[in-house]
Formats: C-alpha cells, structure tokens, sequence
C-alpha cells in the first residue's frame, strides 16, 4: 500500500509543480501502476471510465460545430446587451452553467456553455480565465442538485432508492435541492465579488450576429435532451452504461454527415475532430489509472476506514468527518471510486451507531450519506485537477492560449467552495440530523 500511495503523491505533486505536462505525468504514474502489478492488466479497462472519455470527445467535436455555426457569438451578443458590466456578466454566466448542470453532466455543461464566455471576453478583450474557472465551479456545484446532475447523485440515489423527486423532498423534509442552491446563492456573491473590479460597461450593439446553420443548435440541445432522457430510463431497458457517451458521440457523428453534405470538403469532418483536446483525454485517461491503482492497493478502503475509527459514537463529530474527509479527499481524488466505495462503508457505520444512539440505522444514515454527497462534489473545486470539469475548463483555455496557473484556480475554488459547503453542512445538520 505504502508504494501506491508514494507514487499517487508524487504524480500529483508533480502535475500542480508542472502545470504543462499534466498529461504526461498522469499517463506515466498510470503506466507506472500498471507495470509494477499494482494495477492488474485485467482490470485496466474497467478502471477507464469509458462513458466520460466518449462524452468528453463527442461533445467537443459538436461545441466546434455549435462555434463556428457562430451561435456562442449570438448568445454573448445578448448578454451583452443586457447586463450592466462585466461583473453581471460574470455572475450571470455561472448561474446559468448551474442550472444547466443540475440536469446535464458537469464536463457536458462546461463543453456547452465556455464558448458563449469565451466569445464574450474576445469581444470585451477581457481575460476568460476566471470565467471558465467560475463556470466550471459552478457545474460542479450543482452536479449534486437533482438525481441526474452527477454520477455521484445517481450512486447515492441508488443506494437509497430515490426517485428524482426524492431529491427535492425526502421523508417529509426538504432534501438535497435546497441544501445546493443556498450553497448557489452564496456562492455567487463570491463571484460578484471576485469580479469586483471588473466594472467595465459592456457596450450594447443594435447589430447582433447572425447563426450560419442552426443545426449544430438543434444538436447541442437534442444532446441534452438525450441525456436527460437517459437518466430517466427503467432499468428494464438495460442501457450500457456509456449511454451518455454513446449519446454525445452519435450526435456528433450525424453533425458531421450533416457538415460534409452542406460543405462537400475534408475539413467539414477534420475541422470538429482536431477540436477534441487529446491533452485532456490523456490526462483522465491517467488518472482513471492512477485511481484504479489506489484502489485496487486497497489505500481507498483504508481511508474509509480510518473515517470510521475517528468518528466513534457521536453521530455529530461522524457527520462533521465525512463532510470535510470528503472535501479534502475529493480535492485530489476522484470522487467516483471515493463514494462508490464510502456508500457501504456509511451503511455498516449506520448499524454499528444504531443502537447506542437510539435510532432506526437507515435514519442514522440519512445525514451521512448527504453529507458525502455534498462533500465530496464539492470538494473537487478545490484544485485544478479535483474534477473532470476543471480539468475539461482548463483544455478549453489552454487550446484558447491561456495556461492556467494554480494560483489562477485556487482564489476562486477554494473562496467557492467554502461558500458552498458551509451552508449546505449546516443545513443538512440542521434538517436531517439526530
């Protein structure tokens, strides 16, 4: 275990040092996993999340299609037009990725919604990195709104057999819905606030720019239909467990029939699939890889564990581990394999609570399990590489000739996600604790 967790370390010391070669030094611990045995060949493919790479790939090449259908320019033509300066614009942008994230998966969310900022801050000449690092936060946030925001709230909802309502009202009480928002709605004076200076009048234009082809449009919203749809299926219908990214790839391939038919040239085809950020594939591709080492060593479970010896028998101070274990751990781990493996261990810790406190386990365990929820979904704003989002953020800016710094990401997640989760902490405290 302890040779997993050194090189775990290291690789990650190494990609907040050397902000360039993420890539590389993901793929590298990767391999390293791989070839040491700590990560078996015959588990290789199951450790590679296959439905976010396909999602990642097909909605890239279909936001290029959505670009230079010249629609992001429309849209931030009438904004533009609407808000006062830059600082609502700001603000206005990252509500708005919120409220698409809460249905739509984060990485979709951010894919579909930075060319629209980034269109906006070339027209502005304003720099779009606190943009997309205030639209990527935001997705993030709101991926544990609903049932089908994030894969988290759909493992959760599982384990509790929830149903999409469930997730607005719980056992007779408000549920995770509210507890997000409040988190929203503080969060975003935090973006009005990072944006303070940023009081520049956006000039108002009686011309706004005309969409070439508003297929890509209907694409883009159809993706999001699809998706949403997907999440609505009966088990019945036995869906693969791609089907977000089957979804997301499908369309693009009927974009670029489509393009090829209007344009009749090679670049109709090749000019979508060189928008697919190969960088940013590589590096989940890494880090799906270093995770499944983790885990496979067993130093996943032993964090797990370890939560629960601290804990003890105060139901409050277990609530208050897990919480905060979770945003720290989140930070820098993937919360998928983190709560995938936490969801059991929170239920044996329910039992074996139960009887000196008094109450029903399944009771017991209703703040625990929201409180992982939160935690960990959050905890991912707090580094550049804590969530797929962020890291998907910082392709699009990087492809747009922007490097992001750590410092660059860390004055606006972590103001973020203390904003977010303190609220959320108290109220789930405050409504479901025992």
């Amino acid at each position: 275990m302890i040779p997993a967790i050194v090189i775990f370390a290291a690789a990650y010391v190494l990609m907040l040092t050397f902000s360039k070669f993420r890539p590389y030094i993901a793929l590298s611990a990767g391999i390293v996993f791989i070839v040491t045995g700590m990560l078996p060949l015959n588990q290789i493919l199951s450790v590679l999340d296959f439905n976010v790479l396909l999602m990642i790939g097909g909605t890239m090449g279909l936001v290029q299609l959505f670009i230079d259908s010249r629609m992001p320019a429309r849209m931030a033509d009438m904004i533009m037009n609407r808000v006062p300066n830059i600082q609502w614009a700001a603000v206005c942008l990252s509500l708005f990725a919120g409220v698409i994230s809460a249905f739509v998966d984060n990485v979709a969310t951010v894919l579909m919604v930075a060319p629209v900022a980034i269109a906006i801050c070339k027209k502005l000449n304003t720099n779009p990195v606190p943009f997309i690092i205030s639209i990527a936060v935001s997705s993030n946030l709101q991926g544990a709104a609903t049932l089908v925001g994030d894969t988290t709230a759909i493992m959760l909802g599982s384990a509790l057999d929830m149903s999409f309502m469930d997730f607005f009202w719980y056992q007779n009480k408000p549920s995770m819905f509210f507890a997000v928002e409040l988190g929203a709605v503080l969060s975003a004076f935090i973006v009005y606030w990072i944006f303070r200076k940023e009081k520049g009048a956006i000039p108002k234009s009686e011309s706004i720019t005309e969409v070439s082809d508003y297929v890509p449009t209907v694409l883009l919203l159809g993706t999001i239909g699809l998706l949403i749809c997907a999440s609505f299926a009966p088990d019945s219908w036995n869906l693969p467990g791609e089907i977000n990214g089957i979804i997301c790839c499908s369309l693009l391939a009927i974009g670029l029939i489509y393009n090829f038919c209007k344009k009749k040239t090679a670049e109709a085809v090749l000019g979508p699939l060189k928008a697919i950020d190969f960088e940013t594939l590589g590096l989940l591709i890494g880090l799906f890889l270093m995770i499944g080492g983790i885990s496979n060593m067993g130093v996943i479970d032993a964090l797990a564990q370890l939560l629960t010896k601290l804990g003890g028998g105060n139901v409050f101070l277990m609530f208050t581990i897990i919480v905060w274990a979770s945003v720290l751990i989140s930070a820098f781990i993937d919360n998928i394999p983190y709560v995938a493996t936490m969801i059991p261990v929170i239920a044996g810790i329910a039992q074996q609570m139960a009887p000196g406190v008094g109450v029903d386990a399944a009771v017991l365990a209703i703040p625990l399990y929201f409180g992982l929820l939160s935690g960990a979904t959050l905890g991912g704003n707090i580094t550049p590489i804590g969530a797929s989002a962020n890291i998907t953020a910082i392709g699009i800016l990087r492809k747009e000739g922007h490097e992001v710094q750590n410092a660059d990401f860390f004055k606006i997640g972590i103001p973020f996600t203390l904003a977010a989760i303190i609220p959320a902490y108290i109220y789930i405290w405050l409504v479901y604790g025992v």
